[in-house]
């Protein structure tokens, strides 16, 4: 019963949070101080688009991107991490590359793919997950540093086997990292796929938000960003909370 009411108590936080952001957002454009259009014609304009259907294809190719560098940055990412959170030389060794990756801008790697591949889909794949690869490493290399040892010796002694106890003593404490990892990512991937689309890139929402800036179309700039905002908070709302709720349900 706690857990319901607590439940209830978020969302209704959640929903006045909304309530207020609109508000504060309607009061700002009926204020006239900025070239900012209220709630409602930013509505008409998701409404039209979503008709149109330009809107639609062009979610269904950014969250392709999304979906496809998320996976690639994870995999590496976490591979590399866990690799140099469990050996001190191979930490030691590659911790410059890390810093390297943390530190150069997004653009250039975006660039650099563009250059040595060219304009295609593989490029624009291929420098999105690389500007999150050394974040998950990074994440996930203090989670593998952090494992208590006590526990694994525990499993040892008991003679677990290797893949049960790989489940049951050292990926579960991992768990946490692993969604603080997909948290970063996400928020992080996103924005870098609307940069490749608008650079080279001739459909997706990134390319689209670049033609509305040529027309001066707030409007249709502020649907396009609610919506692939309301798909991002639908992901964490509906898989990675409850993912999150499964995997790390034993820490309560």
């Amino acid at each position: 019963m706690s857990l319901s009411r607590e439940s209830l108590n978020d969302a209704g936080l959640r929903l006045l949070s909304a309530v207020l952001l609109l508000a504060v957002w309607q009061a700002v454009a009926m204020s006239g101080a900025a070239l900012l259009p209220g709630p409602a014609p930013v509505v008409q304009a998701l409404i039209r688009d979503i008709a149109e259907g330009s809107l639609l294809s062009d979610l269904a190719v950014t969250l392709w991107r999304v979906v496809a560098s998320f996976v690639i940055a994870m995999a590496a990412g976490s591979a590399i991490g866990i690799l140099m959170g469990r050996s001190r030389p191979v930490d030691g060794l590659f911790d410059l590359w890390l810093v390297l990756g943390l530190n150069v801008p997004a653009l250039v790697f975006i660039y650099l793919c563009y250059l040595w591949i060219g304009l295609n889909e593989t490029a624009a794949i291929i420098a999105v997950a690389l500007n999150k690869v050394a974040t998950s490493a990074v994440i996930l290399r203090e989670g593998a540093r952090s494992v208590d040892q006590s526990l694994l010796q525990v499993a040892e002694v008991l003679r677990l086997p290797w893949g049960r106890r790989l489940r049951r003593a050292y990926l579960p404490q991992l768990y946490p990292y692993f969604m603080a990892a997909s948290r970063s990512g996400l928020s992080l991937i996103w924005k870098i796929v609307l940069v490749v689309e608008l650079i080279g890139r001739s459909s997706g929402v990134g390319f689209r938000l670049g033609l509305y800036f040529q027309f001066f179309d707030i409007a249709n700039i502020l649907a396009y960003t609610a919506s692939f905002v309301a798909i991002v908070l639908a992901v964490e709302a509906l898989i990675i909370r409850p993912l999150e709720r499964r995997l790390t349900g034993w820490r309560t």
